[in-house]
């Protein structure tokens, strides 16, 4: 950028880019009516300016926060980008974020402003107004919906921009100057921690800390400007903002949001980006998407599909292993892949995919070796919100399927000898914005390195590579005095395509594991319905003998690979998912486990009391603000290879 001799801020990269670039190729791409529009970087530049310019005759200081809430589009991009050109900090909330939950990020982090995408959301902000009272402007970007509303305290963002592009005209170099002032110890974003155990806290991430962390990725796997990004993840969470915004501007890559959350997948497949990363979540589903449709395919195709998958499954381990590929089987690999693994890599738009990632969670061994035998390239990250979303990862040749790889660059990880997970480097946070007392807790300064305590349980084994077992708070004694890690045992069980999500149970009190489990309901439904088992509603279908039978057999696959304390012996199916709107998971789909045992305890006492069924009222609340109760009959099942003897129920 003219005028500056170091880039240390994201707005300064992408100003490079577009004195590189100008108008003479796409920046960015957006799917409207079912077409694609592209915008040059000269385009994006101009609205990014009017928008951060157009703050500024708002009132908008250097340091002030804006709270964003909406999805991902190039309305969102070209705002976030300006109001940090102009030195405002970003904090972002997740979309599906209930007013309640909202107000207190907002008010929390002092707010300024709110930038809220349509009427939805603008209603939200009119809802918890008094609850807001540092919000001095709403400003909205899809206007539909909102002709009518006069409200002062609400701004189209179109008259933003022509604010700001008035105040551009009259000082044409006011906007460079801006940018220009901006340094790499500012605060960039408030990314507020998903709040597993409490009250969300507002990471204070610098602009060094999303390039480093940039960095440390890009060290492992190469970018480039040719590179196209499906921007999908929110930005409420630390992913996209190392993973999309800061590469787009730091390297070029194109930018690509889809038309509507409903036509994800048929846009994925028509960009067919370079690399995904996607959570622990959408790849389980994936994964069972894969294995139910094989199951309902033609004769021909399941045939394929058992054929040819453990031929994947043996290159794969073969490979990873560094061991020699014999031309027999590279053979019999490019027959599978050529009338099998490349159609289902088509129809998941992985055609030109250099790498996918996988993070929020640790993704099973066997959910892992499944996509590697498909030929997709799948690497686990750890990595939290307080490290700028970096930690460890797979390197290409040195993947091993239950770890989550070694440090990317410059990120340096150990344990100490509680087996807690620290992490240091230039991607640590700058502390927690307003608590200064968890901050103080959260840091540890050692030998001029500042390490981040994660609170996360693990190990690095011989070749480097960190094994994660579970949340230090969360690994959980029994009462013989055996050890065990729920997340080891959810991951194993959630391979299953009928099991949507678990919970792992047991404590000092008690001496075996229990789970409550949920099915996954289209991929049971579409089971039952193969079988002739007709049902109603999801609790119905969760009840039936037959549905227990299938869940029992998934359990006891993965039961016989586990070690004796790790196995599940009794199980309840719920008759309704887990819901982040009844505060049992986050936004980011983390279990509140606190909250499951509370919620839950009736049916947990039941499991360790050897009663067989136990009659429940579930209180369920819908969208719509209003609540209910879901009254069933759920049975208890029992494993097949439970060890439990009658007298140790209790």
């Amino acid at each position: 950028m003219a005028g500056v001799d170091r880039l240390e801020t994201v707005p300064q990269h992408f100003l490079r880019q577009v004195e590189a670039r100008g108008a003479g190729e796409v920046a960015l791409r957006q799917k409207e009516f079912g077409i694609w529009r592209e915008f040059s970087w000269r385009e994006s530049c101009e609205q990014v300016r009017n928008f951060g310019l157009g703050l500024r005759t708002l009132g908008l200081a250097r340091g002030d926060h804006v709270a964003t809430i909406g999805d991902n589009d190039r309305q969102y991009l070209w705002a976030y980008l300006g109001l940090q050109a102009v030195g405002g900090v970003q904090v972002g909330l997740f979309t599906d974020a209930t007013a309640d939950e909202a107000a207190y990020i907002i008010d929390h982090s002092d707010a300024r402003f709110v930038l809220a995408q349509d009427q939805e959301q603008v209603d939200k902000m009119l809802a918890i107004r008094e609850q807001i009272p540092k919000v001095e402007r709403v400003v909205y970007w899809d206007e539909r919906g909102l002709w009518e509303y006069e409200d002062p305290w609400l701004a189209a963002c179109d008259e933003v921009c022509r604010r700001g592009e008035k105040l551009a005209a009259e000082e044409p170099s006011r906007f460079e100057e801006e940018v220009a002032q901006g340094r790499g110890d500012d605060l960039a974003i408030l990314c507020y921690t998903s709040g597993t155990t409490g009250r969300p806290k507002g990471a204070m991430l610098s602009h060094e800390n999303i390039l480093r962390s940039n960095e440390a990725f890009t060290q492992v796997d190469a970018l480039y400007d040719s590179d196209n990004h499906v921007s999908l993840l929110p930005l409420g969470w630390i992913a996209e903002h190392a993973w999309g915004v800061a590469p787009h501007c730091v390297h070029g890559m194109v930018m690509n949001f889809p038309e509507s959350l409903e036509t994800v997948r048929e846009n994925v497949r028509e960009i067919a980006p370079q690399r995904v990363l996607y959570n622990s979540r959408l790849w389980d589903a994936l994964l069972g998407t894969v294995q139910v449709r094989m199951a309902e395919s033609s004769w021909i195709n399941r045939k394929l599909y058992e054929l040819f998958l453990p031929v994947g499954q043996r290159l794969a381990d073969r490979k990873l292993a560094g061991e020699a590929v014999s031309p027999g089987l590279r053979l019999a690999y490019r027959i599978g892949d050529w009338c099998l693994f490349h159609p289902l890599r088509d129809k998941l738009g992985f055609t030109r995919l250099r790498a996918a990632y996988t993070a929020g969670g640790a993704l099973s061994p066997d959910a892992m070796r499944f996509f590697h035998a498909l030929g997709i390239n799948l690497k686990q990250i750890y990595g939290l919100t307080e490290v700028t979303g970096s930690g460890t990862i797979h390197w290409d040749g040195d993947i091993k399927f239950a770890s989550v790889g070694r440090p990317g660059g410059g990120v340096s990880v150990r344990t100490d000898e509680d087996g807690e997970i620290r992490i240091g480097g230039p991607t640590v946070f700058q502390g927690y914005y307003n608590n200064a007392e968890a901050t103080a807790e959260a840091i540890v300064e050692e030998d001029g390195v500042r390490w981040f305590r994660t609170g996360d349980a693990g190990h690095i084994d011989e070749d480097g590579h960190l094994i994660y077992l579970d949340r230090m708070k969360d690994m959980i004694t029994l009462a013989n005095g055996e050890r065990y890690a729920p997340q080891f045992i959810e991951g194993r069980l959630k391979f299953s395509p009928h099991i949507l999500d678990v919970m792992a149970v047991g404590g000092p009190a008690q001496e075996y594991v229990t789970a409550l489990v949920i099915i996954n309901f289209d991929n049971v439904g579409s089971w039952a319905e193969r079988q002739s088992i007709a049902f109603t509603t999801f609790a119905d279908l969760a009840q039936k003998a037959e549905v227990c039978e299938l869940i029992r057999q998934a359990v006891d696959h993965v039961n016989r690979e586990m070690p004796p304390s790790s196995r599940v012996r009794r199980f309840v199916l719920l008759p309704k998912e887990f819901d982040a709107d009844e505060s049992e998971m986050t936004r980011s789909r983390k279990l509140r486990r606190d909250v499951l045992y509370t919620r839950y305890a009736e049916m947990i006492e039941a499991m360790y009391a050897g009663q067989e069924r136990i009659h429940v009222q579930t209180a369920v609340r819908y969208q719509d603000g209003s609540e209910g109760a879901v009254e069933t009959t759920l049975r208890i099942v029992e494993s097949s290879d439970s060890e439990v003897a009658p007298g140790n129920r209790h």
